[in-house]
């Protein structure tokens, strides 16, 4: 069997406050897998995500990647945090450019990531004439435009109304099957987390430990009809259950 391609292993974080955000984290990540964290808030899902991505070091624990991972990191932030004076073309190109790769050779590669989200015709649009749904798109454009092995979300559609939020779930699974991408995805909805997810790891309240891992696997496509079957129902139901006998533990 080959390694997973991340390794979490004894994590903890104790911030300069005293505050211990994590407590004991174990969890490995396949490539391939699609796994969302869900928890409490506070829990320190979005911490644990910043150690992943090398923006924070554990205070414990290892963090590890396979000896076979080839590809970089993208990292989505709940805000789109885009430039607002520059257009969306040079947003999502900004990765490349702070990579020293020249513009008219990073062209093929920022059009590809904008047509994957769906702004092919928005390349020339500034920030504040897209809606929140738009600038989030933009926002994964410029994590997909490295061309990343791993793609971590931190509850980005969590300000979104519901009908956007539907959408751009359906068209992030598109373009991970499409990437072939891992992706570790935080979110406060057993919905969200059951439609996106190969498996649906459940953290306890501060400091956050794994309390469960439950695999997710439906027979059918995963697209809006899903949402409409018993099967899906089922599997929400499941996880609202494990979620709601962590609280009750804590």
């Amino acid at each position: 069997m080959t390694a997973p391609l991340l390794t979490i292993e004894g994590v903890r974080k104790t911030f300069a406050s005293g505050l211990e955000a994590l407590a004991g984290v174990d969890l490995a990540v396949n490539t391939g897998e699609f796994v969302s964290i869900l928890g409490a808030s506070g829990c320190g899902k979005s911490t644990l995500l910043r150690l992943v991505a090398g923006l924070a070091e554990p205070s414990s624990g290892d963090v590890r990647w396979s000896g076979e991972r080839r590809g970089g990191i993208g990292f989505v932030f709940q805000e789109p945090t885009l430039m607002p004076w520059a257009d969306v073309f040079s947003n999502v190109y900004l990765p490349l450019r702070l990579a020293g790769r020249p513009r008219a050779e990073s062209a093929a590669r920022v059009t590809e990531a904008l047509e994957q989200v769906g702004l092919a015709d928005f390349e020339s649009s500034y920030p504040r004439e897209l809606s929140g749904g738009m600038r989030m798109r933009a926002s994964i454009a410029r994590a997909l435009v490295t061309q990343p092995e791993i793609l971590l979300l931190d509850e980005p559609f969590a300000a979104l109304d519901e009908q956007t939020r539907f959408k751009l779930n359906e068209d992030l699974l598109r373009v991970w099957r499409a990437r072939r991408l891992t992706v570790l995805f935080v979110t406060h909805s057993v919905f969200e987390s059951v439609f996106l997810s190969t498996r649906v790891v459940v953290m306890t309240a501060r400091p956050g430990r794994i309390a469960a891992d439950l695999p997710i696997d439906f027979t059918g496509e995963r697209d809006a009809v899903l949402r409409t079957t018993g099967e899906f129902g089922a599997a929400c139901g499941a996880v609202s259950q494990r979620l709601a006998s962590v609280s009750e533990a804590a």
